[in-house]
């Protein structure tokens, strides 16, 4: 017994002095590793999910946000705040932000100026492409439905101050978007004209119109239009940040 309590110790001193070098050296790598304190530093939580500098792209689930209009990110920042838009993950990390740091991340994600990702193949039939097309370029006026391209811009890119590009955005996004205005699982603030308008649209139309604007691209450097003339067709009241 003394022997094998010998032996046991030996070979602990032995393993403890080899390690040390080694735990020696990765304390000395991280002493060198100098983190910096920015906006692009801090949004690494967001790039996990939305994509390397929060590009995205038209596969998956998750938006692009690179690009988006300032008002229109600080808005939804505040709608995952404060309820109105759910989602648990997007929830738990704005609850504590105050509205100026909410600005700064906004602020942050819209100066990107990043490629789109290619244009895809839609998969619909020439019948459902022009219904998509034209609902994205024309409405629908006798059912009230205006044209997507009336608010959102007339290259989908989106339009100052707050109204976001739709063209690249995933098809299960956009459909489960869609969606949740119809459901009540999401909101504006009032007047809130999606929820006014997607209650109008049939679910082919939900699907046609996503997948549409799901395959199509933009020409790096395409940005939101600048708001104010023409008018918005509809009142809305999350046009304005």
């Amino acid at each position: 017994m003394k022997l094998f309590i010998k032996l046991l110790l030996t070979t602990s001193v032995a393993a403890f002095t080899s390690l040390a070098p080694a735990q020696s050296n990765l304390a000395a790598s991280a002493a060198t590793v100098t983190v910096h304190n920015t906006m692009a530093q801090r949004m690494q939580a967001c790039v996990m999910c939305h994509g390397k500098e929060g590009r995205a792209t038209n596969a998956g689930y998750f938006p692009r946000i690179a690009g988006k209009p300032e008002g229109y990110l600080f808005n939804q920042l505040k709608n995952f705040r404060e309820g109105r838009r759910r989602n648990p993950a997007m929830g738990h990390l704005t609850q504590f932000m105050s509205d100026d740091y909410l600005r700064d991340i906004a602020r942050y994600f819209s100066s990107l100026d990043l490629p789109y990702p290619p244009a895809t193949a839609h998969g619909l039939s020439a019948r459902q492409q022009r219904a998509a097309e034209e609902l994205v370029f024309k409405g629908l006026p006798d059912r009230q439905i205006p044209a997507c391209a009336s608010c959102h811009g007339r290259s989908m890119a989106g339009r100052l101050p707050a109204v976001p590009g739709l063209v690249t955005l995933p098809a299960d996004y956009l459909m489960a978007q869609l969606g949740a205005w119809r459901t009540g699982l999401r909101a504006a603030a009032a007047p809130d004209c999606m929820a006014d308008i997607t209650q109008r649209l049939t679910d082919e139309e939900v699907s046609v119109v996503a997948r549409w604007l799901s395959a199509q691209s933009l020409p790096t450097g395409v940005k939101p239009e600048v708001g104010g003339s023409p008018p918005l067709m509809a009142l809305c009241g999350s046009g304005n940040p």
